[in-house]
């Protein structure tokens, strides 16, 4: 990664944001096809439904806070959030930062937040069947996928262990008769004092704060925070009372069940709860590194008689999506 108030020539920055555009493709490939079928898939689906974010915005590349790419003014006039410099373009921090900097300073605190609490690694994904917890088959929100072991049975895992679900995202889905069984009540406002990293929803969630600091966020952070949702949309939907076994994962093999209601499938659940917290909090740290980043080279930059300046506005939470 270049330093603030860095440089990349012409050769340098279409060869970045070509092998960019290729990754993106390759990572979007499935989903484009089977939509050009009318296909659906429950599982990767989640990542073009809930997060805003379609193949062709996920392509488009940038390269952070403070570089300013050579001969780019064409290429680049017109996109939001850039400004032109003679033949050269670059990211406009003070004008982001005056417009987005609810969004930054709210990022910023919810994944220091999360860095510093301990992670969590006994909830083995229960929130997936409080979802569906005395629901009527109509009532799923993947009616189209069998339960792996029956309504009743759905029930009775729920009722036989603690839950404990401290992301507000997922808990605002539980059903009316399962909310009072969590431990804990999450709200949007409690947020930054719950959110943990052993949670899957916490971590998918970095791709969704990635997106929201659009210019600012490299373009390979970017992807690796795509890449991670999906591996962790994955395991997630494993771990669920549904069974997906009739779909494939991104590497093509079955996605097999992990059954938490058992102790096998606990014992796995943590095992790869614990690997996805590690790699989220590296994916957490490249995200507040470029938010650091963002903001010393905004002080750096020279601002323009009549720019607004850049600011820090009160952290107020981006809004959520309506479904899961």
């Amino acid at each position: 990664m270049s330093a603030p108030g860095s440089g990349l020539s012409g050769a340098e920055w279409r060869e970045l944001a070509a092998a960019h555009e290729a990754r993106a493709d390759a990572l979007t490939a499935g989903h484009r096809a089977r939509r050009q079928r009318h296909e659906r898939h429950p599982v990767e689906d989640f990542l073009w439904t809930y997060y805003p974010v379609g193949p062709n915005e996920l392509r488009r590349w940038h390269p952070g806070a403070g570089v300013r790419l050579a001969g780019a003014a064409e290429d680049r006039d017109g996109w939001r959030h850039y400004r032109v410099v003679g033949a050269d373009a670059e990211v406009d921090l003070p004008v982001f930062l005056a417009k987005r900097g609810g969004t930054v300073d709210y990022v910023e605190k919810l994944l220091t937040a999360t860095l510093a609490r301990t992670p969590r690694f006994g909830c083995f994904g229960l929130h997936e069947w409080a979802m569906v917890y005395r629901s009527t088959p109509e009532q799923l929100r993947h009616s189209a996928l069998p339960l792996r072991v029956g309504h009743e049975a759905t029930d009775r895992v729920v009722e036989s262990h603690p839950i404990a679900c401290t992301h507000f995202d997922a808990f605002r889905f539980f059903t009316a008769d399962a909310r009072p069984l969590n431990a804990l009540q999450p709200t949007r406002e409690a947020q930054p004092e719950l959110e943990q990293s052993g949670c899957l929803h916490a971590g998918m969630d970095i791709y969704k704060w990635a997106v929201k600091l659009g210019p600012i966020i490299p373009g390979e952070l970017l992807l690796d925070a795509f890449e991670f949702a999906r591996d962790v949309r994955e395991v997630d939907m494993r771990a669920s009372p549904y069974d997906v076994s009739a779909y494939a994962g991104a590497d093509g093999s079955t996605l097999a069940p992990i059954p938490i209601e058992s102790a096998v499938g606990k014992r796995e659940y943590v095992r790869l709860q614990r690997g996805f917290a590690e790699r989220g909090n590296r994916l957490r740290s490249r995200v507040l590194a470029a938010i650091d980043r963002a903001r010393a080279a905004a002080a750096a930059c020279p601002r323009e008689p009549g720019a607004p300046a850049a600011r820090r506005a009160p952290a107020a939470a981006p809004s959520a999506p309506a479904h899961r």
